[in-house]
């Protein structure tokens, strides 16, 4: 059970005294469910992607720790390793946490624990990423996901500084070392203060001490300690940068194209309770952007992550069924009409995020 606390956090409500749009939404998609008789959980789509991308992974840590090969190779095949960890991320970690991998509560547990192998912590990511960003969605002083330091502007309220001006180029530095920060920083951080970014969790149980520092400690022996006796400290050193460089680099890319891009909008709350004269379902769709739908290389890598709209009106559906689903949700926003915010290829998502830094880079 997560237990946390708005008790250092702004209030802020949502006017669901309506409720129409998600009413009706979810009501088609409940449907849509029910006449094809299916799982709103995991498929074997998903759970081939499991069966490849971990032994994969395995495979390759493996040879990297045991093989024979030029530096050059050994480079090329630790960016690999962070590239197949990360669609882990994306695609088991992501679903599982969200309670969607299986229709299974233990089997959800143990794959969510692929967060805890990936460097971080299941525990506070529910937390941070399913409580807080999936209810405040680009609300600047809630939503921990735009609290990224004084050196990224990712949204008009926060407070400009001179050096924004060139966030849109040095964004890339900071995001390739964001999973190191993430696992050797924030993470002990948001534990032992029990606070994430303006909210406080209440407790943390014996079991989640446990996980937490165990799951540290095996990161440790695997990530460093083994890897340095095998290839010694200079080359795993390269390799665990680059490594983490890959994660962060397309970490932060994919997650920052569904919500902070020209399309989407932002909100902010400060000392006083606030309330957002929309319902919550709404708020999603106006914070929240798809991107490359149409394109199968993109939407298999990413775990469905490019159906950010659909993934943030119904979380606990696996990301299997958003391509399907998001037909449906299109057109339940044109008839109560509300934006589909939607860019039809990654690339023009990504023009449209480094426009925005730039844009929030000039001081007006």
């Amino acid at each position: 059970m997560l237990a946390f606390s708005a008790k250092h956090m702004p209030k802020v409500k949502f006017d669901n005294s309506s409720h129409l749009f998600f009413q009706s939404v979810k009501n088609e998609v409940e449907s849509y469910f029910r006449n094809r008789q299916l799982k709103k959980t995991g498929n074997w789509k998903l759970y081939s992607k499991a069966l490849i991308l971990i032994p994969f992974s395995v495979a390759l840590y493996g040879y990297l720790l045991l093989g024979n090969y030029t530096w050059i190779s050994g480079m090329l095949l630790s960016v690999l390793l962070g590239t197949t960890l990360v669609s882990i991320a994306f695609n088991v970690m992501h679903d599982a946490c969200h309670g969607s991998y299986s229709s299974k509560k233990w089997v959800n547990g143990l794959m969510g624990l692929t967060m805890n192998a990936l460097g971080s912590n299941a525990f506070i990511w529910k937390i941070k990423h399913n409580i807080i960003h999936h209810t405040y969605t680009n609300i600047d002083g809630i939503d921990d996901d735009l609290s990224n330091g004084p050196l990224l502007r990712l949204c008009p309220t926060q407070k400009w500084r001179p050096i924004h001006r060139f966030q849109f180029l040095y964004m890339y530095i900071l995001h390739a070392i964001s999973t190191l920060a993430w696992i050797l920083g924030t993470d002990f951080y948001k534990f032992l203060t029990k606070k994430i970014h303006t909210t406080k969790i209440n407790t943390i149980d014996l079991k989640e001490h446990l996980i937490f520092w165990l799951s540290k400690l095996l990161y440790c022996f695997f990530y460093v300690a083994l890897p340095i006796y095998f290839v010694g400290w200079q080359s795993w050193l390269v390799g665990f940068l680059l490594l983490h460089a890959t994660m962060g680099v397309i970490l932060s890319i994919v997650f920052q194209l569904a919500h902070v891009v020209e399309k989407t909008s932002f909100d902010s709350v400060e000392e006083n309770d606030k309330v957002i004269e929309s319902e919550w379902a709404v708020h999603e769709i106006m914070t929240t952007a798809d991107f490359a739908g149409k394109n199968k290389i993109v939407s298999w890598f990413v775990g469905g992550l490019n159906f950010q709209i659909e993934h943030h009106l119904f979380p606990q559906i696996s990301h299997v069924h958003y391509s399907a689903i998001s037909k449906i949700v299109r057109h339940q926003c044109e008839i109560f009409g509300l934006p589909y915010h939607y860019y039809p290829s990654m690339t023009q998502a990504v023009y449209s995020h480094v426009r925005l830094m730039k844009k929030l880079g000039r001081n007006n």
